[in-house]
């Protein structure tokens, strides 16, 4: 039996979860490319040093935020958490059955009958199994942040334990760009993945999904592709400095990852 208040609450906490995942992944990509056009544009990094104190306020708060929300997700005390939101649909297994799909799929389209049943056939309905899948990608990830970002954000951010520049740059030299690119996508590929399920009756399997924010600078996807949010941003900032520095004298920076 499908109940409304359930499947309704499970919209609301995967909705909550995209708002929560975009606005992390746009501080953070924000940030790396912000730090990436400053590193090959002599002319962008010249104007942003006539207003460093601006400029450094914008990519401070860019890093206090993006380690805030990841906080916000992973922490279980969070109100909205990504345990909460797998929990939810684990426990509520009927709001992917075939039937509910249909009752969704006849809110959007006035003319269902006519192709529902044939699209019904294709529709995958997850077991239990699929989740504790799930499941395991999800401590994989936290795993990796209790280790090494949880302290940034609850010492640093947060509470302001730590004040002295050795302590907290002990905390900084256990990060790792790369991971934390992966850390981003893989929330990103999880609400693909639910959304997917919930929408299309797609089997939730974690699928391709560019995490480099180094490949989106070098090889932007079109517009017409269909840019992420991560894609969107890395392509923004440098559009911006290309803008803002026409003549920009440009230098291969090293690259340190």
């Amino acid at each position: 039996m499908i109940h409304s208040s359930e499947e309704e609450e499970f919209e609301h906490e995967l909705d909550v979860f995209r708002i929560e995942v975009d606005s992390g992944t746009q501080f953070f990509y924000a940030y790396l490319a912000v730090n990436a056009a400053l590193s090959a544009n002599k002319a962008a990094l010249d104007a942003v040093n006539k207003a460093p104190l601006f400029w450094g306020t914008n990519v401070g708060a860019l890093q206090a935020a993006f380690f805030i929300t990841l906080g916000r997700i992973f922490d279980q005390k969070s109100n909205h958490n990504v345990d909460k939101l797998l929990r939810l649909a684990q426990n509520n297994i009927s709001i992917f059955s075939k039937e509910a799909l249909a009752k969704r799929k006849r809110k959007l389209s006035e003319n269902a009958d006519e192709w529902l049943d044939d699209y019904l056939e294709d529709v995958y309905v997850p077991t239990s199994d699929d989740f504790r899948g799930l499941k395991k990608h999800i401590r994989k990830y936290r795993q990796i942040y209790e280790q090494k970002y949880r302290n940034i954000r609850h010492k640093i951010f947060t509470h302001k334990e730590l004040s002295k520049p050795d302590d907290i740059q002990r905390l900084y030299s256990m990060t790792n760009i790369g991971e934390l690119e992966k850390l981003c996508i893989f929330l990103n590929k999880l609400h693909q993945t639910l959304w997917e399920l919930l929408s299309n009756g797609r089997k939730p399997i974690l699928r391709p999904m560019r995490y480099s924010a180094r490949n989106m600078r070098k090889r932007p996807q079109p517009e017409w592709y269909g840019q992420t949010v991560q894609e969107r941003i890395v392509t923004e900032t440098h559009t911006y400095f290309e803008m803002m520095t026409p003549k920009a004298q440009h230098y291969a920076a090293p690259d340190r990852r």
